[in-house]
């Protein structure tokens, strides 16, 4: 049985409802606010006559009468009233020698990928020669967007000698005027590898963007079981709910974290590649840790144990005393946190949950005296 058949409506029942929702649904959405003044003024005109309406109204007679037989053809649908496109019924189709389409085709061969800029000095001084007008940059991209984009990519090919193919997926990007509203709306994470010894040690952050709530883990393994298990110790340590993940592309935010974040129906936010002021608060934050605690105990890293004893101690200082910059300098995140009133947090409607006054620091002491954790395959714990 579909889902939707479980659904129950409080409003089941009543006669007319639904007549009354598709009113609604007519009004707020096909019915554009142009086409309701359009409509007053057609009442006005039809009550107070013509003159008055032209001398009430900026508008020419012919207009008027436009209105009034559209609306007439239209059996008086105040949808017919809105604006309809403006868009050329014909539109201007780009055309361009031939020649110049084929060395297009025979630079971006010859030269994979090459971008706009750097084919228009080639191929103006191929127009040149064969008397011919050179598009300019701007249209040069234009005509290899037209042809499909030209992108070549290598061929991998297996120790067997066979080609693998290409198996691109689309990932979900950040929006870009997409700004955290509340704690917990927004939560980033990142990896900083540090090379000891000829040892390879991993340092974990995660970040609210709002509060600035920070956490950190060591371990010795990159794959994405360990980032799995330190965001779920992120779950039981941060107090509020999460709705958004965002990471970079590298493969321990993949497979398994991947599958834990759509367990819990979070959304997996990724950076473009090569593109790290994207997520630039968790950045600044893995600076923060270098420049504050990392380099001060890097020899600690090839012990994993001893040096997430360390560390918590002093993400204990960093969230509960160390005031922040996005605070103007005069709270900590913990402190950002509990200035927020209980009513203020502008949560999200459906969570009407209301957070203890000193859940954080509650939290954050008990993970600071009694070091509750479990042993695991890539972390280190002390009970």
């Amino acid at each position: 049985m579909p889902f939707f058949h479980k659904i129950h409506c409080k409003y089941t029942g009543i006669k007319g409802i639904l007549t009354v929702y598709n009113h609604y649904l007519k009004y707020k959405y096909m019915v554009s606010e142009k086409a309701l003044k359009k409509a007053r003024i057609l009442v006005f005109w039809e009550k107070h006559g013509l003159q008055a309406t032209l001398d009430a109204f900026p508008i020419k007679r012919r207009v008027l009468y436009l209105w009034k037989s559209t609306w007439k053809k239209s059996g008086g649908k105040l949808e017919a009233l809105n604006d309809k496109s403006k868009a050329p019924k014909t539109k201007r189709v780009r055309k361009w020698d031939e020649k110049i389409i084929a060395e297009i085709k025979r630079l971006r061969w010859q030269h994979p990928n090459l971008g706009k800029d750097k084919i228009h000095p080639e191929l103006l001084e191929y127009c040149f020669n064969n008397n011919l007008d050179c598009p300019k940059i701007s249209t040069i991209g234009r005509i290899i967007k037209d042809l499909g984009g030209l992108r070549m990519f290598p061929q991998k090919i297996s120790h067997f000698g066979k080609i693998k193919p290409i198996k691109r997926q689309k990932k979900l990007r950040k929006p870009k005027d997409f700004e955290a509203e509340y704690p917990g709306h927004l939560v980033a994470l990142d990896t900083i590898e540090e090379h000891i010894q000829s040892n390879r040690r991993y340092v974990i952050s995660f970040e609210d963007i709002y509060t600035r709530f920070g956490f950190a883990w060591s371990t010795k393994s990159h794959a994405s079981q360990a980032a799995t298990e330190f965001f779920q110790l992120c779950l039981k340590i941060f107090p509020f709910p999460i709705q958004f993940v965002l990471t970079d592309n590298g493969s321990e935010f993949a497979k398994e974290f991947s599958k834990k974040l759509k367990e819990l129906h979070l959304t997996h936010y990724h950076t473009y590649p090569r593109a790290p002021k994207m997520n630039a608060h968790c950045e600044r934050f893995n600076r923060t840790l270098r420049e504050e605690f990392m380099d001060f105990h890097k020899s600690d890293l090839l012990n994993p144990v001893i040096f997430n004893n360390k560390i918590i101690d002093y993400l204990v200082w960093y969230n509960t005393r160390r005031v922040h910059y996005a605070f103007k300098n005069q709270l900590s995140p913990v402190q950002f946190i509990l200035s927020l009133q209980t009513n203020n947090f502008n949560l999200p409607q459906e969570c009407k949950v209301g957070w203890t006054y000193t859940v954080a620091c509650v939290i954050l002491e008990k993970m600071y005296n009694n070091f509750m954790f479990v042993k695991g395959k890539n972390f280190y714990y002390q009970k």
